[in-house]
């Protein structure tokens, strides 16, 4: 990982349990926040961007947010694959948010969690929590893609005609800056706006703080490993598979309807990554009775951490937790 400035992930946290090169990480209660009277909340990110995306800093922080607000909040993190890793499948990934899932539910004398998942982080989730229903006290999809029908300009990148992920796999991981590239193709002016912006609000020290944060996380990506990687892209960005009730994993069948639990899908209006329409279908497949859309501005990253973000998201998520999840 890169230096990190001091300001990146200030909630404290312990480690409870590392598996392989992940971590599991639990935040420490505020001395002055009462406990919430909700499910314990598990965080997932994605697994090839760094997990303090939701711990980014004071004030763009998802964890501090809920850490003060009483819930008893932990964090997946999806660690640096190795080289060897490559062999490291999706159906293993499932596997290990279950010993974690598990380990939360151990500590913490809870039969049930809330997990709020990021990006990927969600689609995974999704899986899981169709295979495991009983373990979910509350789901939240945060910009995580379900119907890769309407995954937009990345669905048409990776269009089986003309892109082949076992090939590009072939060689191991798949490398950070052939990621970013692809998401670079989505907003090719992106970088160079970028900078303009920076130079005329260099001078502002809290504009530069910001920015000096989400561009550490930024550049602080890791690999895909190899064998997730052609799992995700040909059965669900390919052949759209997990809203279908066609994806298998451990010689089961993923039935998103199986997810009885409250559930809460976040769609940001300038999402690139994952189109309001792709995240919002989880509502209509799940089993539920208990669903809610919540719209936020920003794209992709910005409605997690931006400016807007501790004044909408994180009061609904803390609201939403506290009133459908319970111990």
């Amino acid at each position: 990982m890169l230096q990190a400035p001091a300001s990146l992930m200030p909630t404290p946290r312990s480690t409870v349990l590392e598996d392989g090169p992940a971590s599991l990480y639990r935040f420490l209660p505020a001395g002055n926040a009462t406990p919430a009277d909700a499910a314990p909340v598990l965080l997932v990110p994605s697994m090839i961007n760094r997990w303090y995306v939701l711990d980014l800093r004071k004030g763009s922080s998802v964890a501090e947010s809920f850490v003060g607000a009483g819930l008893d909040t932990w964090c997946l993190d999806w660690g640096a694959p190795e080289a060897h890793d490559r062999y490291f499948t999706w159906q293993e990934a499932v596997a290990r948010l279950e010993r974690m899932i598990r380990r939360v539910r151990r500590e913490t004398g809870k039969r049930r969690v809330t997990v709020l998942g990021y990006c990927m982080g969600a689609t995974l989730s999704s899986v899981h929590a169709a295979l495991y229903p009983q373990h979910y006290a509350g789901f939240v999809n945060l910009l995580g893609p379900v119907d890769f029908s309407h995954a937009g300009m990345l669905g048409h990148m990776t269009d089986p005609r003309w892109f082949d992920a076992e090939a590009i796999a072939e060689a191991g991981n798949v490398a950070p800056h052939q990621m970013q590239a692809g998401f670079m193709l989505l907003r090719p002016t992106q970088n160079a706006a970028k900078w303009v912006g920076v130079l005329d609000k260099w001078f502002d020290p809290a504009f530069r703080a910001s920015f000096e944060a989400l561009d550490h996380w930024a550049n602080d990506n890791v690999a895909f490993p190899a064998a997730a990687y052609t799992t995700y892209i040909d059965e669900l960005y390919q052949r759209n598979l997990l809203v279908q009730g066609k994806h298998w994993v451990a010689g089961k069948r993923v039935e998103l309807r199986q997810i009885t639990c409250p559930v809460l899908t976040i769609a940001a209006e300038k999402d690139t990554i994952c189109p309001p329409n792709a995240a919002v279908a989880l509502n209509s497949a799940v089993g539920a009775g208990n669903t809610q859309v919540v719209n936020v501005p920003g794209g992709h990253v910005g409605a997690v951490v931006g400016s807007k973000a501790s004044q909408k998201l994180y009061p609904t998520l803390i609201t939403w937790m506290k009133e459908r999840t319970c111990n």
